[in-house]
């Protein structure tokens, strides 16, 4: 019980509640996404994660096995928004359409332009204890939305061609270009760079001759 005129930290009663209600687990991702969002995954520490989700130091270790595992489970969770922003982007377009393609390849660029700190850690270096099965598994899961929307365009002309051989030229183009803006390349050799009108034309050409 508080002193006689004490008023409570809404934050703190907030954090106290969500933790006694079994929300640690959410809380500590919730605050590990905003560090390494703000600070970069090289500079996240589990210590400033429970200091900003209200817990103790050994808190974590209910629900993880360390620091490798908590920014793993915030990898996974990255591809699994992509590949749910990927999906939502084609369903907007007829199946197999040229137009569902390049769709895809906008939502992954916005993503990397929204979330890059996160885009970085799912596809920077970083240790090898980050590639658990989860995170395999989920990024798997993105590439396969780009795999099945290729090989319904494919199936749509009657194209025998190897849907890897198609899928990967696309994904590298898009991945590259995602990359090069969220480091301000453009910005620096070429800043009048449409990013949208290039995926867009480079779709094109690559499922040309696809």
């Amino acid at each position: 019980m508080g002193s006689p005129g004490h008023t409570a930290n809404p934050e703190e009663v907030h954090r106290k509640a969500a933790y006694h209600h079994g929300d640690l687990r959410e809380a500590l991702l919730a605050a590990t996404h905003r560090l390494v969002t703000e600070k970069g995954p090289e500079h996240f520490t589990l210590a400033d994660a429970c200091r900003l989700a209200g817990v103790s130091t050994a808190a974590p270790y209910r629900h993880f096995r360390d620091r490798e595992e908590v920014l793993g489970e915030i990898t996974a969770r990255g591809f699994e928004e992509l590949e749910r922003r990927m999906r939502a982007a084609k369903d907007a377009h007829p199946r197999g359409e040229i137009a569902a393609i390049s769709a895809m390849g906008q939502a992954y660029v916005a993503f990397a332009r929204e979330e890059p700190a996160v885009f970085r850690l799912m596809f920077g270096r970083r240790p090898e204890k980050l590639s658990t099965e989860r995170v395999q598994a989920a990024g798997q899961g993105a590439f396969g939305t780009l795999l099945e929307e290729v090989e319904a365009f494919q199936r749509a002309r009657g194209l025998a061609r190897d849907v890897m051989d198609t899928a990967v030229p696309l994904w590298t183009f898009v991945h590259g270009a995602a990359s090069l803006m969220i480091d301000g390349d453009y910005e620096k050799v070429a800043p009048e760079t449409d990013i949208g009108r290039m995926i867009d034309d480079a779709t094109r050409q690559l499922l040309h001759f696809a």
